[in-house]
């Protein structure tokens, strides 16, 4: 006789995220609500399943058990399912269209809904005050989306991949560790 035993799949552990890091959140004020938005969030990275448990930490006793969180997938590039956060588990939704790409929507199992803005990872720390102040002012009703549009406006970023004036793409390559190929022996190598 054969006797199977059935065992639950192998879990991955979560890295923690570490302990010195603070987490990056700003609530807006108690009082009547309003705006659009409860606050902003600024991750450390796009790994949802990593940033999310020390978010649930903070929100949990201030807004009961998070019991749901949904996202616009368009800037997190793994949605997982589940993720098992301080001895409960949050369930992860996504939606594509009918959800701001830069907004998290948040449920609790006692009081309600909120929803954070979600300042991108690699924003700079002068346009992320900024703009947790803004989605904290109850007097500013706008969406997520259009926070960061208008942030973009006032203050123009130059884009990461931007070569300094003056610095041809082949010394951009070279610099960042790539090589031009050398031209054959016995040629000039102009034109």
């Amino acid at each position: 006789m054969t006797v199977l035993t059935a065992r639950p799949p192998p879990v991955t552990p979560i890295a923690e995220p570490s302990a010195h890091l603070s987490l990056r959140l700003s609530l807006r004020p108690p009082g009547p609500p309003t705006g659009l938005l409860d606050g902003a969030w600024w991750p450390r990275s796009r790994d949802l399943a990593r940033e999310l448990p020390a978010l649930t930490d903070v929100l949990d006793p201030l807004w009961g058990r998070i019991t749901r969180v949904t996202v616009n997938p368009t800037c997190w590039p793994v949605v997982p399912r589940k993720v098992a956060v301080n001895g409960h588990v949050v369930k992860v939704g996504w939606y594509k269209d009918e959800q701001d790409p830069h907004q998290l929507l948040v449920l609790s199992y006692r009081v309600g809904r909120w929803d954070l803005l979600v300042i991108p990872p690699e924003t700079g720390a002068a346009a992320a005050a900024r703009l947790m102040a803004a989605a904290c002012d109850p007097r500013i009703v706008r969406t997520g989306s259009a926070l960061i549009a208008d942030e973009l406006d006032r203050h123009p970023a130059a884009p990461a991949d931007a070569d300094p004036p003056g610095r041809t793409q082949a010394e951009a390559w070279e610099a960042e560790g790539g090589a031009m190929a050398a031209p054959p022996l016995g040629t000039s190598g102009g034109r």
